[in-house]
């Protein structure tokens, strides 16, 4: 089984992936990371020095490699990855993939994402909560669809990492 976390950043992919693969034994890979090791950078630095385009299209073949390489696996990916490309079609035609939609209110996602903004490239320049539940609402609108798509959506809102786990857990098996 391979199970790839989806969802928008903040919603909590690589904390429940990690937790998730220890509850289950088996090995977890955040994406990103592996991106920023195999480019010997961060994501940051990758956006402003060769672009979103770039970044997406190394995400995709990141994704896909680390699918193929592996036969039990758990991935959290980055919140746009889904959204680029046929990725989400591709994944749900993967017999051995299940997709999972770890879905967080915007309320949330703000809390959240103002206390770590100045990490994330997308972002970092809003300077208040105000402007930053704008701009989540609106990616929020645009990726909703692709997010959507997923095997299983498992709302997150104020739970912890361990009842989430478990809710995936109950569903999967």
């Amino acid at each position: 089984m391979k199970i790839v976390l989806i969802g928008y950043m903040g919603s909590g992919k690589t904390a429940v992936g990690q937790q998730l693969a220890e509850t289950i034994t088996c090995p977890f890979l955040d994406l990103d990371h592996l991106i920023e090791t195999n480019e010997g950078k961060k994501i940051s630095e990758i956006f402003s020095e060769k672009g979103e385009i770039y970044f997406r299209n190394k995400e995709i073949t990141t994704l896909k490699e680390a699918i193929a390489d592996s036969k039990k696996i758990i991935i959290s990916t980055g919140g746009g990855t889904p959204c680029y490309g046929n990725l989400m079609n591709d994944l749900n035609n993967d017999d051995e993939v299940i997709t999972i939609y770890l879905k967080a209110p915007v309320k949330v996602l703000t809390n959240r994402l103002f206390k770590e903004k100045s990490h994330r490239p997308l972002i970092a320049h809003l300077e208040n909560k105000v402007s930053l539940n704008d701009f989540i609402r609106k990616h929020l609108f645009e990726r909703t669809y692709y997010y959507n798509q997923s095997s299983l959506i498992v709302a997150v809102d104020e739970k912890s990492i361990h009842e989430i786990v478990e809710e995936i857990i109950m569903k999967l098996f």
